[in-house]
């Protein structure tokens, strides 16, 4: 017995007829008739009392409508709470600062209008700072970058970031355009993160098929510190377009980097699937979906989405 077979014959009886109940059930008559002669012999009863005005159920069918009733009541509340349980609960994300400029808000926003049971906890921090979090259960998920991420999680690759060339106006040594090549920036003076962050091993990377080396001026972990100090003029710097969104207003000179190699993936990544809550693996495609449209609206400057 199928619970379907529950809902034809429950149907059947509400419309008082095979057709009437076959065409809200979208149907054909022979179908449905099928199907309560079916059930009538799984139970090895009659259910049902054709007449010339349609049909009407036996003292056997009265007897089963009810409980019938009862158990598709039962099915439906079943699908409700499972339904209410996917969509409560709590998740864990992990953003580096560049990344959370992009993405964060209008990231929860999507959360709160699709998910409003879903609460969420967001952490910012460099993108290995988050790894660890991930390997220590700290977070659910992430966008970090690089391909150094364990077997175990889930990955996937989301997007490519372009790197901009971000100094004062006024700095000297520069000549006109919107665009420059790493070797325009050769005895540049730059404030960069230390060897270790993955944005300077790629940009060390970069410097090094040119056959350069940057010349560093000073080496700052924290972005707000670090934009203050281009700011201040202490030195130019390289950062991916997500690092530009928070400087709209600023007097400063942005320049895209000519180098097709130059480019930071971003990953989202995760514990395994079967680690993860139904609340957070939700957000974690609601956040794949998010990523997708800052990057088709324009507003992730620099920024491809991943082939895959």
């Amino acid at each position: 017995m199928e619970l379907r077979q529950l809902r034809y014959f429950i149907k059947v009886v509400e419309h008082g007829g095979l057709g009437r109940a076959a065409s809200e059930l979208g149907l054909v008559t022979s179908a449905l008739s099928q199907q309560i002669s079916r059930l009538e012999g799984e139970l090895s009863t009659r259910l049902l009392t054709r007449t010339t005005a349609g049909v009407v159920p036996t003292d056997a069918g009265i007897a089963f409508l009810r409980q019938a009733q009862l158990a598709v009541r039962h099915a439906d509340n079943a699908v409700h709470s499972a339904r209410e349980a996917r969509l409560t609960g709590h998740v864990s994300i992990g953003f580096a600062s560049t990344t959370a400029a992009v993405i964060a808000v209008p990231f929860l926003r999507a959360l709160r209008e699709r998910y409003p049971g879903v609460r969420v906890h967001i952490v910012e921090a460099l993108s290995g700072h988050l790894s660890n979090m991930l390997n220590a259960r700290q977070l659910d998920l992430a966008i970090v970058f690089g391909s150094d991420v364990a077997h175990r999680w889930s990955v996937l690759p989301l997007l490519d970031e372009r790197l901009f060339f971000i100094s004062r106006p006024d700095m000297h040594g520069l000549s006109a355009g919107t665009s420059v090549s790493l070797c325009d920036l050769h005895n540049m003076a730059l404030v960069l993160p230390r060897p270790s962050h993955g944005l300077r091993v790629l940009v060390d990377s970069g410097f090094a098929r040119a056959q350069l080396r940057p010349e560093v001026a000073v080496e700052v972990d924290g972005l707000s510190v670090l934009m203050t100090l281009v700011q201040e003029g202490f030195g130019a710097t390289i950062q991916p377009g997500a690092a530009t969104v928070r400087l709209a207003g600023m007097p400063l000179d942005i320049r895209l980097i000519n180098d097709r190699f130059l480019r930071r993936p971003n990953l989202l990544v995760s514990l395994s699937d079967d680690e993860l809550s139904p609340a957070a693996l939700a957000a974690r495609v609601l956040l794949a979906q998010v990523a997708g449209e800052q990057v088709e609206l324009g507003n992730w400057p620099g920024a491809t989405l991943h082939k895959s």
